[in-house]
C-alpha cells in the first residue's frame, strides 16, 4: 500500500511539473483546451490544466528571413528570367499565424512567387534590371497586405540575385564591353584634345614671351646706344671746350707776355 501512494505521489508531481511552462524571452505559446484555442501566453511562468490543456504551438516573435530558390517570370517583352527573393517577416499575431493558414512559410512561398510574377510582367527586360527598390517596394507592400490576416507582417522584400538566360547575358556582356570601349575612345580623344590644347597654348605663351623678350631687347638696345651717343657728344663737347679754353689761355698768356699786335694776329690764326 506504501508503495501504491508513494507511485501516485511521484505521478502527481511529475503531472503537475509538467503543466508549468516557462515562456522564454520573444516567443508565444497558443494554448488549446479540449482542441479548442484558449489563450496565448507570453513571456514568463504560467500553469496550465493537466491533461485538457496543451501546447499547439511555440511561436518565435523575432523578425525571421525566408530565402526562397529562384522563380522563373517572364516579362513584358517575352524575356525568361529567374529570381532570387529574400522576405523578412515577423509574427505578430501567434492565434491568426496558427488557425489562418496551413504551411505559412509555403504560403509565403506561393504568394511570393505569384507576386513576383505579376510585376515583372508588366516590365520589360532592362526596367526589371534596373528597378530593383521599386519591385521590392511593390512585393513588400502587395504581400503585407495579403499576409496580414495570417498575422504576418512583411518587413522588407529584396530580389537577391538576377538571372537572366545565357544569350541574354552574352548580349548584355557585349554590350558592356562597347560600352567600355566606347567611353575608352571617348575618353582617350579628350585627353588628346586637352593635350593638343596645351600644347598649342604653351606655343602661344612662348610666342608672346619670345616676343616680349625682344622688345625689351630692342629698348635696351635703343636706350645703350642712346647712351652711347649722349656720352660721345658730351665727350666732343668737352674736347671743344678744352681745345677752346687752351687757345684763351694761349692768347691770354701771350698778352701778358707782351706780344706784338701781328704775332697774335698770326697765333689767333
Amino acid at each position: 500500500m506504501p508503495a501504491i501512494i508513494g507511485a501516485l505521489v511521484i505521478i502527481v508531481i511529475c503531472i503537475i511539473v509538467s503543466c508549468i511552462k516557462v515562456v522564454p524571452q520573444a516567443q508565444s505559446y497558443v494554448i488549446e483546451r479540449l482542441g479548442a484555442y484558449q489563450e496565448t501566453w507570453g513571456t514568463g511562468l504560467h500553469v496550465k490544466m493537466p491533461i485538457i490543456d496543451r501546447v499547439a504551438r511555440k511561436i518565435n516573435l523575432k523578425e525571421q528571413v525566408a530565402d526562397f530558390p529562384p522563380q522563373p517570370v517572364i516579362t513584358k517583352d517575352n524575356v525568361t528570367m529567374r529570381i532570387d527573393t529574400v522576405v523578412f517577416y515577423q509574427i505578430t499575431d501567434p492565434k491568426l499565424f496558427t488557425y489562418g493558414v496551413e504551411k505559412p512559410m509555403m504560403a509565403i512561398e506561393n504568394l511570393t512567387a505569384t507576386t513576383l510574377r505579376n510585376i515583372i510582367g508588366d516590365l520589360e527586360l532592362d526596367q526589371t534590371l534596373t528597378s530593383r527598390e521599386t519591385i521590392n517596394t511593390q512585393m513588400r507592400a502587395a504581400l503585407d497586405i495579403a499576409t496580414d490576416p495570417w498575422g504576418i507582417k512583411v518587413n522588407r522584400v529584396e530580389l537577391k540575385n538576377i538571372i537572366p538566360p545565357a544569350e541574354i547575358q552574352n548580349a548584355m556582356e557585349r554590350q558592356m564591353k562597347a560600352e567600355r570601349e566606347r567611353r575608352e575612345a571617348v575618353t582617350r580623344a579628350e585627353g588628346e584634345k586637352k593635350a593638343n590644347i596645351l600644347v598649342a597654348e604653351g606655343e602661344k605663351e612662348s610666342a608672346i614671351l619670345r616676343a616680349q623678350a625682344e622688345k625689351e631687347s630692342a629698348i635696351l638696345k635703343a636706350e645703350a646706344q642712346k647712351e652711347k651717343m649722349i656720352r660721345e657728344a658730351e665727350g666732343q663737347a668737352e674736347a671743344i671746350l678744352k681745345v677752346q679754353q687752351a687757345n684763351a689761355d694761349g692768347i691770354r698768356m701771350l698778352k701778358e707776355a707782351g706780344a706784338d699786335e701781328e704775332v697774335l694776329k698770326m697765333k689767333s690764326l
